[in-house]
């Protein structure tokens, strides 16, 4: 596509604002907003929120920044005791003149924890740049795209570009940790035509991701002292319950080598569905016989198993219970394992020849940072926005995922600045202009 006289300079005056965007990248990691479970008090929440509204706010933006009531529902995306004091959300309107689409920008200001900090070969809260790297928590996951989506809007503003459709910056919190944030903000009623959230996806455009379902299965045993000979436990014996792990586990890897192949696992973008044991308690002391044995599971599953992932939780549940009970002389069968799901993370999925994924990369190869479609294997706001806000949503940014969550977290400047082009540019191209 032949760039007009506008867009080259739209292009143009954000590569000139390289050492604004760094700058800005700069005051956002310096806010301490690295997670924190439910019931520990804010930290840099409010601040950095306030510092980005007074921004949209000179632009002319219509701005909401609200701390919203907790529903009390628990789960994934609100977990019990969570509370939003001193940890607002953001939405910024940028109203349009009228006659064009409408588009969501998105991003989380939570970084996940700077441990073990002693690692870090800088400040995690002090940006340095280093041979074109900017390093910092949240430089990439998700501070720089932030950054880089306020910088776009602000660019298009300061050429007096005026969008024929709305342009909505939002804000959240709470993405590392449960999503309550982008729950948030479509339960306040926000969605506009389409949207893209600033994940660093290494200028992939991610139209999907896995659904999550995590189980909680408790295998039942009898206490008894474990030095002392055992009758059997129709006699009164002891019976260990970590030791029905066993046939559990062995389960759990015949499902996941199943999966590997079977036809409905199988996805273009995404890897196929699996199950990992991670969290096990057992045990009330070194010398008795354990009566319990909890085991938590994170389980995975794609967007062709629907919404809630019904039929990968009934195969999982049909397939352990019966492996436990097989295992055994009838214990199991008469103490069943006891299951609970704490939550549902649903998976969620766009068309890859969305009209603005096709824009967003067509615009990108443009100015030399060709990209393909691609998903998510974990979870993401995209998600949030397309299933419960109605908004097509997917994400896209620089590299950077390959040090998010790490120690010495970075993204090149270079790479941010041209995805501040690519934002700018196909917000203009989307929405239109006047």
């Amino acid at each position: 596509m032949k760039r007009s006289v506008r867009e080259e300079k739209v292009v143009a005056a954000v590569r000139a604002r390289r050492d604004e965007l760094a700058d800005l990248v700069g005051e956002l990691v310096a806010y301490d907003t690295t997670a924190r479970d439910a019931g520990v008090p804010a930290r840099d929440e409010a601040a950095l929120q306030a510092a980005l509204a007074r921004r949209m706010t000179a632009l002319g933006a219509e701005v909401d920044l609200w701390e919203p009531e907790p529903t009390g529902a628990g789960g994934r995306y609100e977990p019990a005791g969570l509370d939003f004091v001193g940890r607002p959300e953001l939405v910024a309107r940028v109203h349009g003149s009228g006659g064009g689409r409408s588009l969501m920008l998105s991003g989380h200001i939570d970084a996940v924890d700077v441990e073990p900090r002693a690692e870090w070969l800088t400040d995690p809260f002090r940006v340095v740049e280093k041979d074109g790297l900017l390093y910092g928590r949240g430089v990439n996951d998700m501070k720089g795209g932030i950054a880089a989506l306020a910088i776009a809007l602000e660019t298009l503003h300061a050429l007096g570009v005026r969008l024929r459709g709305d342009v909505l910056l939002a804000t959240v919190t709470d993405e590392e940790s449960s999503g309550a944030g982008g729950r948030a903000v479509v339960g306040r009623g926000y969605s506009a035509d389409a949207g893209l959230c600033a994940e660093p996806t290494e200028f992939e455009a991610w139209v999907a991701c896995r659904g999550i379902l995590k189980p909680r299965l408790t295998m039942h045993g009898r206490a008894g002292h474990s030095q002392e000979p055992q009758p059997h436990w129709r006699e009164g014996g002891a019976v260990n319950a970590i030791q029905g792990l066993v046939p559990v586990l062995s389960e759990i890897e015949k499902l996941n080598a199943e999966w590997k192949t079977r036809p409905d696992m199988q996805h273009p973008f995404l890897a196929p569905g699996d199950i990992v044991p991670v969290l096990v308690d057992g045990g009330a002391w070194d010398v008795t016989y354990p009566h319990e044995c909890r085991l938590t599971l994170d389980a995975h599953y794609l967007p062709v198993h629907g919404g809630s992932g019904a039929p990968i939780k009934d195969e999982i549940q049909a397939r352990i219970n019966a492996a436990a009970e097989a295992a055994d002389d009838g214990w199991t069968r008469e103490h069943p394992l006891t299951w609970e799901w704490e939550y549902d993370v649903p998976p969620a999925e766009i068309p890859g020849d969305h009209a603005l994924v096709r824009l967003t990369l067509e615009t990108a190869a443009e100015l030399a940072r060709p990209g393909k479609l691609g998903g998510l294997n974990s979870w993401h706001d995209a998600a949030t926005f397309t299933l419960f806000g109605h908004t097509p949503t997917f994400s896209y940014g620089p590299r950077g995922m390959d040090t998010a969550h790490a120690v010495n977290e970075c993204v090149s400047l270079d790479e941010l600045v041209d995805h501040c082009a690519i934002v700018a540019l196909t917000t203009l191209r989307w929405c239109g202009a006047a």
